[in-house]
Formats: C-alpha cells, sequence, structure tokens
C-alpha cells in the first residue's frame, strides 16, 4: 500500500516551548491510524498541523507526495473535539448547509445511512444527544467524500453503548476504503479500531506499530495490580502507580505465592493481558488519561 498523508521533520514552538520536535511518520492509505498519549504530549498539535489548520515552526505534510496547498481541504474531513452547530435549525438542514461549502460531495442520502441520521432528520441540533450529535459531526465530517477522515477524540463523554455504536459507524467510513487519523484516550477504541498506533510523549513520537506487535515487543506475561496503601517495602518488580502496585510477571503462580510469603493481603488483586494503556505506563511512566 503506499502513502497517502506524510510529515517530515515537523517541529513546532511556542515561545520557549517546543510542543512538537522534529517527527516524521507515513500513513498508509486505507487504514485506521491511531496517534495516543497524555494531554501535553503534543499530538493535538501535530494533528492541527497535519489538518493545515496550523503552520509548523519547521517542516512539512505532504499528502500524495506533494506539499499540502489550497486545494487539500476538499480531500479531507474533519471531526473537531468541540463543534458549535447552528441553532435553530434540524440535523437535514445542517447537512445542506455544510455540504454547500464543497465543491464535490458524496449522495446526502448515502451520508444520513452510513451516519444512522434517519430517525432525527427532522430535529433540532438544540435538542440532539451525546451520540446524536457525534453522529450528525461524522456526517459533516465525510459531506465532501473526502479521502482522509481526521476524528480528534469523538467519543470523550459517550456512554459505553453511545461509544460502541459510534465504532460501528467508523467501521462503515474504514471498509469504503477511506484513510482515518484517529486520537483518543480509550485503549480499547484504539485497539478495535486502529491498525497502526503512534504513540506520542513531549513532543516525541517513542512508538509505532500494529498495536498486537506493539504489545508482543514489550510484554512477556500478565499484569498484575493490586491496591497499595501499606507503608511496607515494595514487593520485587512492583511499580507503585497512585494508590495501587503493578507486576509485569511471566509466572504469576510464583507471583502469587511471594506476596503471599510476604503476608501481603490480595483484596482487590486483579489479573489481565497487557495492553496499549500499561505500555505508555511502561515507556513513559504517564497515564494515557492524564
Amino acid at each position: 500500500m503506499s502513502s497517502i498523508l506524510s510529515i517530515e521533520n515537523l517541529s513546532k514552538r511556542y515561545g520557549k516551548v517546543l510542543a512538537v520536535d522534529n517527527i516524521s511518520l507515513e500513513i498508509e492509505e486505507g487504514i485506521c491510524f491511531g496517534l495516543l498519549g497524555p494531554n501535553g504530549a503534543g499530538k493535538t498539535t501535530t494533528i492541527e498541523m497535519m489538518e493545515g489548520i496550523l503552520k509548523p515552526t519547521e517542516g512539512r505534510t505532504l499528502f500524495r507526495g506533494e506539499p499540502i496547498g489550497p486545494h487539500f481541504h476538499q480531500h479531507v474531513g474533519i471531526q473537531f473535539q468541540s463543534t458549535a452547530l447552528q441553532d435553530f435549525i434540524t440535523v437535514e438542514e445542517t447537512l445542506k448547509l455544510f455540504s454547500a461549502l464543497y465543491s464535490t460531495h458524496r449522495d446526502p442520502d448515502e451520508v444520513i445511512e452510513i451516519c444512522s441520521l434517519g430517525d432525527i432528520l427532522k430535529r433540532d441540533n438544540r435538542k440532539l444527544s451525546g451520540g446524536q450529535r457525534q453522529r450528525l459531526l461524522l456526517a459533516l465530517a465525510i459531506v465532501n467524500d473526502p479521502k482522509v477522515v481526521f476524528l480528534d477524540e469523538p467519543t470523550t463523554g459517550l456512554d459505553p453503548q453511545a461509544r460502541r455504536n459510534f465504532w460501528s459507524l467508523i467501521e462503515k467510513i474504514k471498509k469504503e476504503g477511506k484513510t482515518i487519523l484517529l486520537t483518543t484516550h480509550y485503549m480499547e477504541e484504539a485497539e478495535i479500531l486502529c491498525d497502526e498506533v503512534a504513540i506520542m510523549d513531549q513532543g516525541h513520537i517513542i512508538a509505532r506499530d500494529v498495536p498486537k506487535k506493539l504489545l508482543a515487543d514489550n510484554f512477556d506475561g500478565v499484569v498484575v495490580k493490586l491496591p497499595w496503601l501499606s507503608d511496607k517495602q515494595l514487593p520485587d518488580g512492583a511499580v507503585l502507580i497512585d494508590d495501587y502496585i503493578e507486576i509485569h510477571s511471566r509466572d504469576i503462580d510464583a507471583t502469587l505465592h511471594n506476596l503471599i510469603h510476604h503476608s501481603i493481603h490480595l483484596d482487590g488483586l486483579s489479573i489481565h493481558a497487557p495492553n496499549l494503556e500499561d505500555l505508555f505506563l511502561k515507556l513513559t511512566g504517564s497515564s494515557l488519561r492524564a
């Protein structure tokens, strides 16, 4: 597969603060690419430079091998973290309004079907639920039939059912061959939707690959978590994180035996396979939900 979007030596400085520090990456066409990291890592700044909204201090963004120009926005769709919708008009009228902003656009009925808007077309924007609002914003992001769709934390604030329903909409768009660039703080979301992820911290990309390969390369075994409010010495191999300890174990029987041997109560103990949040904690010591 060929690269549809890439950045070369991209940096952004705000006074003395270097928010993004000389990063480069390529995104293949037709995949869902996840950009992950805690608040302040530089991912939103990176996304805005890739979208052409923010001018980089150094470096450039390429679309199909060419520097992005004035016509780039005809080929991309963006769902921002927060978007103001026009009051006192309906969902249907909002779709028509945004569609008129582009020289080319896809069939409105297709957009309505993909984003499951048929039952709320006549509803005033002010009366939309959180999930309905996000479905409309997704529709506005694809109304111009873009090649690349940017989704910036699109499911933040949604209840679990609405979040999963939204995932199915993203899968529909992905099956059309669209390239999706997703930022999210929900690691389950990233593992389900993303073909490839990059993890940012302090303006740098510190890891990048297929999620399963990243986990396989960095973990061998399981993660044991246990509430920890004690003054005792930490067990061997344990890391204190907030009010619990975390142990990466290759031999769960030996780990539990060691905890019991040192008279450590096991109330609240949990065991799970490592996930992307565990990976980020291992690489940076920071929480992805920071």
